[in-house]
């Protein structure tokens, strides 16, 4: 139930958008079903710069708050979000993700029983258009689209697409940062630097749907790289060992591709080959994009960046 008057909400939802109106509308259904034990919960949209109009999604979610951040970037998007948010605990999902009934409860039940440490994330898995006929692209990404316990517990960072903490760690920690960085990668290594590793729970689950084409993995990719590189530059590494990285990227695909034929994400043969196929055609796209940065280190990633890739 979300907030009304001036009743303090328990928690705060917050959610960068851009360009994907229909896809919010889906997303904000599914957080307005949410039910707290007890409490309100309030739910602020962040729009991004959108080029297209945002009227009819305002108009079906009256009791939603939405406000403009103009430069670009998720990271920013979520700082304005919780400059104005007025719960003691955030929740953080994407305008083009559904919540699973319970996600919020799970959320702010994991955050309140640790109100001086808390950084929780929370597992996301593939919106299957049809499960009983996957995609390729649903077929890769159901078990490397969104690796959250792995980004967890040996990252030491959960994506910020379903994440939740204090209010009073975020104050702590600092603001998200712009887009030249991976603002959810940044944060976590800072975080856990300043004594607040993230902990994962199943339990607070979302669905993510697969990218349409390959195109958009491609461009997806894309801005990972760029990040990366931008963090190895800024490291004073070497241009032989990020070269030497991009080669291992081609040495994976055999091990990797064992990963698609052993998953419980996946069921059935023409499924997992299905995998196999995205990730050798995506681990050659990747480690060919990595060598071409080399001879084009000035690109911005505002190239790159959109919520739809």
């Amino acid at each position: 139930m979300t907030t009304s008057g001036d009743e303090t909400p328990r928690v705060s939802v917050v959610i960068p958008h851009l360009n994907t109106p229909d896809l919010l509308a889906r997303c904000l259904t599914s957080v307005r079903q949410q039910v707290l034990d007890h409490g309100r919960f309030e739910i602020i949209v962040v729009d991004n710069g959108s080029r297209v109009s945002m009227d009819e999604v305002k108009a079906a979610f009256p009791t939603v708050k939405f406000m403009l951040e103009p430069v670009p970037g998720p990271g920013l998007a979520r700082n304005r979000g919780i400059a104005a948010a007025k719960a003691p605990v955030l929740a953080f999902i994407d305008a083009d993700c559904r919540a699973e009934t319970g996600w919020l409860q799970a959320a702010v039940d994991a955050v309140e029983a640790d109100m001086e440490r808390a950084v929780i994330g929370g597992d996301v898995r593939i919106d299957f258009v049809d499960p009983k006929h996957l995609t390729d692209i649903e077929a890769y990404e159901a078990v490397f689209g969104f690796r959250q316990k792995l980004y967890i517990e040996k990252k030491r960072f959960s994506g910020a697409g379903n994440l939740a903490i204090p209010a009073s760690i975020h104050a702590r920690v600092g603001p998200f940062c712009g887009i030249e960085q991976a603002e959810d990668l940044e944060w976590g290594l800072r975080a856990t630097a300043a004594g607040f590793p993230p902990r994962y729970v199943p339990a607070m689950r979302i669905y993510h749907p697969a990218r349409p084409d390959f195109a958009a993995l491609e461009r997806k990719w894309q801005r990972h790289i760029k990040h990366e590189y931008h963090d190895h530059r800024a490291a004073g590494r070497s241009q032989l060992i990020w070269l030497a990285r991009a080669a291992a990227m081609i040495a994976s695909i055999p091990v990797d591709s064992v990963r698609l034929f052993t998953s419980d994400r996946l069921s059935g043969l023409g499924n997992r080959m299905k995998g196999v196929g995205v990730l050798a055609r995506i681990r050659v796209f990747r480690a060919k994009e990595m060598a071409r940065l080399v001879y084009h280190r000035d690109e911005s990633s505002l190239d790159f960046w959109n919520h739809q890739s």
